[in-house]
């Protein structure tokens, strides 16, 4: 199970964008890293094309690059600082009687789940 996952809030704990909270748009386990809304905004220059109604695309664009994921820290939904990430089996029953064992993320820091 993930530590981070998409849509969760986190804070930047390294690098130029130190300090900046974002939410996670996406996350690309196979090289460790993650792409935050408005973290780690880069220029990319696009090449000029058409649309099929004939508008010109293309120029410069401000996107957002991927950032290592030991470079941000998830945000306590209670507290509103950063945390560490714990996990937590939980047994759950099914409505058909059935009993079932869940792993559950929840922030070191104030217990509350995620």
């Amino acid at each position: 199970m993930a530590r981070v996952k998409k849509g969760d809030q986190v804070i930047v704990i390294a690098g130029k964008d130190k300090g900046k909270t974002g939410r996670v748009l996406t996350v690309m386990p196979e090289v460790d890293r993650v792409v935050v809304e408005g973290v780690q905004r880069v220029t990319k220059h696009v090449k000029a094309g058409q649309t099929a109604s004939g508008a010109r695309t293309g120029g410069i664009e401000t996107v957002e690059a991927p950032i290592h994921v030991s470079n941000v820290m998830l945000v306590d939904p209670k507290t509103k600082q950063r945390t560490r990430v714990g996990f937590r089996v939980e047994e759950s029953e099914r409505p058909n009687g059935r009993k079932r064992t869940v792993r559950v993320r929840y922030a070191k820091k104030s217990g509350e789940d995620l």
